[in-house]
């Protein structure tokens, strides 16, 4: 401790749909001293005052109060955020929580920079890159180009109502879908009908249950009709972005050959690249890879990067976009004014 009290420090921030993650790292050479966690940090669906508390939470862990004067640059690279114009409304918000966050903590950085989660996603791979191409794919998704560290075109990414395709809210979507489509009789027969009734908390009496070759099935028009009226409820009195918890599940009936659900994810494979080649990538070009669904054991991995390599491209996968916003700290540390101490 005593060593630390006479050297510099960044804190890095990713805040995403999910969760708040914060890194605090050595100004000098960017090794981590402290990590901390709290919950959802979407600069546009997260009201400011929790916004402002789950960043306050996150840091705090993090940066131990004997060290918080040490701090002389942040960066957070938040869901929801751009830098395309200084009056975008998540940026402002990330903005004002952020500031507010810190100043409850006492840390006077000279440097405060909000950047998008997709710009500090792609500066976490090796080397801190400047040019090339983003996919993140988590309980959202967006693909983005990226050029000197900042995101100049975006594909995807238009939140659960309108896209994300191919993102985990998605997958979590067509899973009740066609559990649905089964119960009424428009769809084929799918393991998943039984995973989401456990996972919203249906009795057992009305899952579908037996079924020999084809799988699991309802043994009556009534069983059919209260797996419906008991499932909708459920689902709906849920906040709708919940329904990316249910990914998984996908994954794991996948797993056990269940047709419907690897229809789902190979969908959901085809979209995202179908996302990135939006953005009209060229052979040869890098692109960095992050999020939930594209993670060492995600259910999209894979596939996705088959479908990448098709492309051409060189893709690397980084874990989250807290070692980019460090990076990008010390970057802005670098331009900042020297602060005496």
């Amino acid at each position: 401790m005593n060593n630390d009290l006479n050297q510099d420090f960044v804190v890095g921030l990713d805040a995403g749909g999910t969760r708040t993650r914060a890194v605090l790292a050595s100004a000098r050479d960017g090794c981590p001293r402290g990590a901390g966690a709290a919950g959802p940090g979407n600069a546009l669906t997260v009201p400011v005052p929790q916004l402002t508390d789950h960043l306050a939470e996150a840091v705090a862990e993090a940066v131990p109060e004997g060290l918080r004067g040490r701090v002389v640059a942040v960066a957070g690279g938040f869901a929801g955020a751009s830098r395309t114009a200084d009056d975008e409304p998540g940026r402002l918000n990330a903005h004002s929580a952020l500031t507010s966050a810190l100043r409850r903590l006492a840390i006077a950085a000279a440097s405060v920079e909000v950047y998008s989660d997709i710009e500090a996603a792609f500066a976490s791979a090796p080397g801190a890159p400047a040019n090339g191409l983003a996919l993140v794919a988590g309980t959202g998704a967006v693909a983005a180009r990226i050029t000197d560290r900042r995101c100049t075109a975006t594909a995807g990414g238009d939140g659960w109502l309108l896209g994300d395709d191919g993102s985990g809210f998605w997958i979590g979507r067509e899973a009740v879908r066609s559990a649905l489509r089964m119960a009424d009789g428009r769809g084929g027969s799918t393991l998943l009908a039984a995973l989401a009734g456990r996972a919203f908390g249906l009795p057992a009496d009305v899952l579908p249950g037996g079924g020999g070759s084809e799988g699991p099935a309802f043994t009556s028009r009534a069983q059919r009709e209260a797996y419906r009226m008991r499932l909708l409820p459920a689902v709906m009195a849920q906040p709708p972005i919940q329904l990316a918890g249910l990914a998984p599940l996908v994954s794991e009936a996948a797993r056990g050959a269940d047709a419907v659900a690897t229809a789902i994810l190979r969908e959901a494979a085809d979209q995202l690249a179908e996302t990135v080649r939006a953005l009209g990538c060229r052979p040869g070009e890098r692109l960095v890879a992050t999020g939930g669904l594209l993670g060492a054991d995600g259910p999209l991995t894979a596939a996705v990067q088959r479908r990448l390599e098709e492309l051409g491209l060189e893709v690397d996968r980084v874990t989250d976009g807290c070692g980019g916003a460090v990076a990008l700290a010390r970057l802005e540390r670098e331009l900042a004014p020297r602060v005496v101490r």
